[in-house]
């Protein structure tokens, strides 16, 4: 690669064209049809790569026939859909939906509930195969969609075959996608995004035409899949946008070669955009919530996550059907809705001092209990007593003040200012007697019931009202967490005062009343009306609920991983074991691929720096065309690893190894576009080939095409001249044959079978994975 000094007397000799000129006649050899050239050998190439795709996709996919790993969640989701039995989880509904319309297709009826994992799917007569059958095609899908990204992009065929190559003999894609599982679907939506984006670039100076807008649209809807399949797909809109962003920041310049745009025509450009690709992604992710609601309308698992005003939009909902109105006098029981545990006391009191050495009021302890115990029992007493004539029949609602009277020990709740055992920020609970809470403790027992989403004064039921209790004078709400307390407390739960009243951890509701006779008119149920809740209500409370529960997956696993760990492939994942044959299925990318695609990262980061360093210093390492080219195509590759791999660093939730599998798939990219760099021709005769292109003089096609101010198809082999491509093919070879060999080495982890020995096994353990049987 030659070198050019700028400035002095070589800049005499060397007049390097300006980087609009550069620009527009890069502009000229983008390809301008809509379809992709008609080279023979790509297309042999494609044809060939799809179908070993499919092979490896889908050879074996019926073993194991037993549950494996996330499929007890999958698989279970699609049976509730084909159930209509309402549902939560983590991820929007697109993936899930494709599962339920598979097992609709072959008239399976959801009467499987994928419990456990190693569950036989051949006793409970499920469809398993067309289940994984779903991911296996997307899967299959995704290899060919990369290498359409490389053609439409201009690459070489060497290229092209190494950035699909590298995800066809991947063992990590490949895992993901034999069984039921959304990383196929979120994978294959990502790519197609990727290339709908590309085709929509290479019509940039063809605005509002039919292609265009087609383009543009199909980006939105493959930008729509993503997101709607996993919210991790918020990194490919970021990718996407980062480069829309770039692109309307040209439009807007005044100097571009093309001509300056009007501020109306650019106001078309960015409102064009804003449709296509942020409205019709979120019209069509709502729409996928609407056909979740539409299904799920009968009461199931999910129901718990929801507000009872949710719920009660719900067939055969159970705690709407046996919510019942509370009077004063009540007994009652109350529960924490997050952990279950039942509001309880005892006669013993907090110890003196704490372990830490602060001081408790050694009052009665007031503890959270996961038992129904008659401990349990608390009866609600109006603030102010009603007159003796008129005691009952008064219900309790919303905004009330009310006491809380223990009906064992005969004792009173409160809270005042003592710091809690655990949380020195939260106030003690604890009980007191009669005498002092009618005497001087009197506000210190008084309560505010506080039920959520009530409208006016809303009356307080049993399992349906769900509420907050907020200590009337200091305005702290009644809470507790996970953590036991010591012995002194018989491992039970704390029960204290959180200032925070906003947070939804807050939220307790009435179990049941055991004050209430069995033959009470009271308990008698009246023939009950599913509610109307509409559509963005039910749809922005189950986002709530989905962020809350996604942000809370901060349990340890045995096999999470870290983000530094995924390029370098240091750790897998346990999908499935057989100890009877020492078969096992281990989620592990194909290591070598992995290492070199990670190489290659670092190899682009290493040549963008030098490129800026000698570029100060007054020398062209690039010609403009190939700095141009290695920036805006490559760069947007490496842009998309990035965005799809570096956010995971803020994460605190749970992270495994399949996280990282769309980022692999934009490093496979870099890979073989870096590669057609590095075993590039000198970039000089390169320019030279590329002038007498546009001037009609390099090819046949070029004398067909007229001046250089036509616009056609220039194909990468064309661009190339006569150059001798064996470098780049030779590389390309020995890659993709150190990635086939890894690939074959650690099939049987994949495919999990055959079983290996305990030395076979040891042989695979390159950097300390965790495999089973290596005994």
């Amino acid at each position: 690669m030659s070198l050019r000094q700028r400035g002095g007397q070589a800049s005499k000799k060397v007049v390097p064209s300006s980087p609009e000129s550069t620009k527009d006649e890069l502009d000229r050899l983008q390809p301008q049809k809509s379809g992709v050239t008609s080279e023979w050998d790509y297309k042999v190439a494609f044809f060939i790569i799809t179908a070993v795709a499919f092979v490896t996709r889908f050879w074996g996919i019926s073993h194991p026939n037993e549950v494996v790993f996330d499929e007890v969640h999958f698989g279970k989701f699609a049976s509730y859909y084909l159930q209509r039995t309402y549902f939560f989880d983590v991820h929007p509904p697109f993936g899930k939906l494709l599962f339920a319309l598979m097992g609709w297709f072959v008239g399976y009826d959801g009467h499987f509930h994928f419990d456990n994992i190693g569950d036989s799917y051949i006793k409970n007569n499920v469809p398993y195969v067309a289940f994984r059958a779903m991911p296996a095609l997307l899967g299959a899908l995704t290899v060919p969609t990369v290498f359409l990204i490389m053609w439409e992009s201009g690459y070489t065929l060497p290229a092209a075959i190494v950035a699909s190559g590298l995800v066809l003999f991947d063992n990590a894609h490949i895992g993901q996608t034999r069984l039921i599982l959304l990383d196929a679907t979120l994978v294959f939506a990502m790519s197609v995004s990727v290339l709908c984006y590309v085709r929509f670039y290479k019509l940039r100076h063809e605005p509002f035409g039919r292609k265009w807008w087609k383009w543009l649209l199909l980006t939105g809807v493959a930008l729509s899949c993503v997101i709607s399949t996993k919210y991790v797909g918020v990194f490919t809109f970021f990718t996407i946008g980062s480069a829309v962003a770039i692109d309307l920041w040209d439009l807007l310049d005044i100097n571009r070669k093309q001509g300056a745009l009007a501020l109306p025509e650019f106001g078309k450009h960015f409102a064009a955009r804003v449709i296509g690709l942020i409205i019709v992604p979120f019209l069509f992710y709502l729409f996928w919530f609407q056909v979740h609601f539409a299904i799920l309308y009968r009461s199931g698992p999910g129901d718990d996550f929801m507000s009872p005003e949710f719920q009660e939009t719900l067939s055969d909902n159970i705690m709407t059907a046996n919510s019942v109105g509370i009077d004063y006098y009540d007994a009652i029981t109350m529960r924490h809705k997050e952990t279950k545990t039942y509001l309880h006391s005892h006669p013993d009191k907090y110890p003196l001092r704490y372990e830490d050495g602060r001081v408790s009021s050694q009052g009665q302890q007031v503890t959270g209990y996961p038992f129904n115990d008659t401990n349990n029992h608390w009866q609600v007493i109006p603030a102010q007593p009603f007159p003796e004539d008129d005691l009952l029949g008064h219900r309790v609602k919303t905004g009330d003040l009310i006491k809380l009277r223990h009906l064992v020990t005969d004792t009173y709740l409160l809270s005042h200012d003592v710091a809690s055992p655990y949380y020195p920020t939260n106030q003690e609970f604890t009980t007191v007697p009669l005498e002092d809470a009618n005497g001087k403790r009197f506000n210190d027992t008084l309560f505010e019931l506080r039920i959520e989403g009530a409208k006016g004064k809303a009356e307080f039921k049993s399992m349906s009202s769900h509420f907050k209790l907020i200590h009337f004078p200091t305005k702290v709400a009644m809470w507790t967490h996970t953590t036991p307390l010591p012995d002194w407390a018989y491992k039970q739960a704390e029960i204290n005062g959180n200032k925070n009243v906003q947070q939804s951890s807050n939220i307790w509701y009435v179990d049941e009343i055991p004050s209430i006779p069995a033959d009470s008119d009271r308990l008698k149920k009246e023939p009950r009306k599913i509610k109307h809740v509409p559509f963005l209500k039910k749809y922005f409370e189950l986002q709530r609920a989905i962020f809350f529960h996604n942000n809370a997956l901060t349990s340890s696993h045995p096999y999470a991983s870290q983000p530094i760990q995924w390029p370098f492939l240091l750790r897998g994942v346990s999908f499935w074991t057989q100890n009877d044959t020492r078969q096992q299925i281990y989620f592990l990318g194909n290591p070598i691929g992995w290492w070199i695609a990670s190489s290659l990262l670092a190899v682009f980061a290493g040549i963008v720096g030098a490129d800026q360093l000698s570029q100060r210093r007054g020398i062209d390492s690039l010609d403009e065309r190939t700095r141009s080219r290695f920036y805006n195509s490559t760069g947007f590759f490496f842009l998309c690893w990035a965005s799809h791999y570096l956010p995971f660093y803020l994460m605190g939730r749970q992270l495994f190894l399949h996280h990282y599998l769309p980022a692999h798939l934009a490093s496979a990219l870099v890979t073989g576009a870096l590669l057609e760099f590095v075993f590039n021709l000198d970039p000089v005769a390169l320019e030279e080939n590329v002038d007498a292109q546009l001037a009609g003089k390099g090819t046949e096609k070029g004398k067909k095409g007229g001046g250089p101010g036509t616009k056609r198809v220039v194909p990468a082999k064309d661009r190339m001249g006569g150059s001798s491509m064996l470098a780049l093919w030779g590389a390309s070879a020995v890659v993709m044959t150190l990635v086939i060999a890894g690939w074959w080495f650690f099939l049987p982890l994949t495919y999990g079978r055959p079983g290996l020995t305990a030395e076979e096994v040891v042989r695979r353990k390159w950097l300390g994975y965790d495999l089973h049987f290596a005994k």
